[in-house]
């Protein structure tokens, strides 16, 4: 725990706005050893934002687990993990099935037990609270923020925004409730932000990209790196990196793939979730290509794979920033991507990469096939997506600074 005396800021009489002030994070989708890759864009911003001049307590709701299934792994998952530059602590919640009916008492079990938690284990109130969605994320948090009359701050990635009218009418009051009480409503995309404008009022809602760090991806050993995974000169590897699941576009990929007539392409692709896994691999195994899957793989080891790749592909339904193109922009590599979502705001079509319509395999197998006879473009592509990450500052420092700022404003309120 922190010193109170010393990390809290007054933020009413405007000082020094490096000064230290306590954030209390809540994310339910949390890396832990058990899921070590699941989100990890959201362990990313807190430690990004920990690194900053914020002092951050980071909760992670985690279901009680059941003694066989397969959600009886999650009895591994332990009380308290490092993470980075902070210590991540799971407070166990009941997770309540079917979600299509019960989904709200999963929220209330959240809420309830986050509270105690946060009220027990830390010095209370924070300055601010950081959730990574609105539900369960915001709605766990906030009985802590009423309560204690702390500011809460949410960053929407798509799910609970444009999966609204999935959700019964339970659910989607205390979305709503969560929404009316926030301070700032952040989203990844301006395409995402125009949803969330139909909740909230426009000045509450804003654009908050997140990113990737440039410096972690070594293109400089691109041959050699291509050299380690046996990828010779001549071939052509192709990337996608993804949950193995429909709304991915993986059938729209396996189609393009069969009926790509060239001999000079490998395929690698990694996932970390999806109801098509075995599908999706046993299709990759037919394919005249070779294909390597890799199953929840480090994120080092991605970062090397998007540094040996020729072309990431894409394909998805529906999206709103993904990381992965941020990863790729960071590696240097071209993204052939659906024209979807918040994706044309990353990708500059013709410049940076290639967008073309969802759900249409042709016009992906046509334009792989055109795209890797033009080494030269491929090369271009790759090098203006780095530089428009750049200018657009699209890494995880800039990311916390931005948020700092916003922390800053609703603690004034």
């Amino acid at each position: 725990m922190s010193d109170d005396s010393t990390s809290r800021s007054d933020p009413s009489t405007g000082s020094d706005a490096e000064a230290a002030y306590r954030v209390l994070g809540c994310a339910t989708e949390h890396p832990n050893h058990v899921f070590p890759v699941r989100t990890p864009f959201n362990h990313r911003s807190f430690d990004a934002l920990n690194r900053t001049a914020a002092d951050l307590d980071v909760v992670s709701p985690t279901p009680f687990a059941p003694p066989v299934g397969p959600y009886s792994e999650y009895r591994h998952v332990p009380k308290t993990e490092q993470w980075g530059s902070y210590q991540t602590h799971y407070p166990r919640f009941l997770y309540a099935l079917p979600k299509r009916y019960c989904y709200q008492y999963s929220g209330d079990s959240a809420q309830k037990r986050v509270t105690r938690y946060v009220e027990r284990t830390f010095e209370t109130p924070h300055d601010v609270a950081q959730t990574c969605s609105f539900y369960l994320d915001g709605y766990a948090a906030l009985q802590y923020c009423r309560r204690h009359d702390v500011p809460l701050v949410t960053l929407s990635h798509a799910g609970d925004l444009k999966n609204f009218d999935r959700f019964n009418d339970e659910v989607q009051a205390r979305i709503r409730e969560t929404i009316d009480y926030c301070s700032a409503v952040l989203t990844v995309s301006d395409e995402l932000a125009a949803v969330a404008r139909q909740f909230a009022p426009a000045e509450k809602v804003r654009t908050l990209p997140i990113g990737e760090d440039p410096e972690k991806y070594p293109t400089e050993r691109r041959d050699a790196v291509r050299q380690e995974l046996g990828i010779s000169p001549e071939t052509k590897l192709l990337l996608y990196v993804g949950r193995f699941e429909k709304e991915k576009g993986v059938r729209e990929l396996v189609a393009a793939l069969e009926s790509l007539s060239r001999e000079d392409v490998t395929v690698a692709a990694v996932g970390h979730g999806g109801a098509l896994r075995w599908w999706f691999l046993d299709q990759l195994g037919e394919l005249r290509h070779p294909a390597h899957a890799y199953w929840q793989l480090d994120p080092i080891a991605v970062r090397r794979l998007h540094v040996a790749a020729d072309l990431l592909v894409h394909p998805s339904h529906v999206e709103a920033r993904p990381t992965v193109i941020y990863e790729a922009m960071a590696a240097e590599t071209p993204v052939l991507a659906s024209n979807v979502g918040g994706i044309p705001e990353m990708v500059v079509d013709g410049e940076t990469g290639v967008l073309i319509p969802p759900h249409d395999p042709e016009t992906l197998s046509a334009t792989v096939d055109h795209l890797l006879d033009d080494t030269e473009r491929l090369r271009e592509m790759g090098a203006a997506g780095l530089d428009r990450l750049l200018d657009q500052q699209w890494t995880w420092t800039a990311h916390a600074e931005r948020l700092r700022e916003i922390h800053r404003e609703a603690m004034r309120e």
